[in-house]
């Protein structure tokens, strides 16, 4: 296996994050699913510097991206947004395109859940079409119900990827099986060889090793399915606003509100430089013991 990060969680210039991989000793990058951020030309330029690989990118659903909104304008706007990151994925050499359908932290539905599923289908099917085109292959992302009050589980996940085709996989992510899953083994299991990516955070969402979860347990049964790609750090380091917390946020410095609005929704916020620093080295140094 390989090892990956998503970068959403931290902003900063580009060339920081792709550099503090490589000294670290990752393989490639989950580049976040804001394409209008990156001039790609230049991130190609620096993963070749660094020797790093761009594995793929994910849909980040900030207020105004959903594919399964009451609003057909919104629907089509969040079609040509992830057309747009498999764009980013393709001139970066990568191969995978994650999609979490809904707003993300949206808790309730706009329709009924046949017209959402319908809608959902539709939006997905002309993302992996035009995914296809491109060589670059999609999945459904599955997120708890904290989050999200649409695809929760993984067999979930596997009947909207159903539905558009047997081209489309799952994507799957430690922490919110943790909370969703009632075996998150036999989920892996389950998806076997759909699973296109595989999301790591403890079961608090802190660097893996940082919590409860077996993993000597689930790298097995990821390996038992077939499944040899990246696994992709996605953990959240909380910030503690209580007079115990040693975990502080920092000051915002130049992240956009939303952006700040996103990562506080998680529990987080801007964390110092050195302690993502840190965070980053423990949780690959933790997984090169297991793999």
């Amino acid at each position: 296996m390989k090892f990956a990060m998503h970068n959403w969680m931290r902003q900063e210039p580009i060339e920081t994050t792709i550099e503090r991989l490589h000294r670290l000793g990752y393989d490639g990058i989950e580049i976040s699913g804001e394409p209008t951020q990156y001039d790609t030309s230049q991130v190609a330029r620096l993963l070749e510097k660094y020797q790093l690989a761009c594995w793929g990118s994910h849909s980040i659903m900030m207020p105004g991206r959903d594919l399964v909104s009451e609003e057909a304008s919104v629907r089509a706007e969040t079609v040509k947004y992830m057309q747009a990151c498999v764009r980013m994925v393709h001139e970066l050499g990568g191969s995978i395109f994650v999609i979490f359908p809904s707003e993300c932290n949206r808790l309730a539905r706009v329709a009924s859940p046949d017209q959402e599923w319908a809608w959902g289908i539709e939006g997905v099917r002309q993302i992996a079409e035009y995914a296809a085109e491109r060589g670059i292959c999609v999945g459904v992302e599955a997120l708890n119900r904290f989050e999200t009050h649409f695809i929760n589980r993984h067999d979930q996940a596997l009947a909207l990827a159903d539905e558009v085709g047997p081209e489309v996989g799952v994507a799957l992510d430690a922490f919110h099986m943790n909370i969703e899953e009632v075996d998150p083994l036999q989920a892996i299991r389950n998806v076997g060889s759909r699973l296109i990516d595989f999301h790591v955070a403890d079961n608090n969402r802190r660097p893996p090793g940082q919590g409860s979860y077996d993993w000597k347990a689930v790298i097995r049964t990821l390996t038992e399915v077939g499944y040899d790609s990246y696994l992709t750090q996605e953990f959240v380091n909380p910030v503690d606003r209580t007079p115990l917390g040693v975990r502080k946020e920092a000051g915002s410095g130049e992240v956009s509100a939303d952006m700040l609005k996103f990562l506080q929704d998680h529990g987080s916020g801007v964390i110092s430089a050195e302690e993502y620093d840190e965070s980053v080295r423990q949780g690959i140094t933790y997984l090169k013991t297991l793999v």
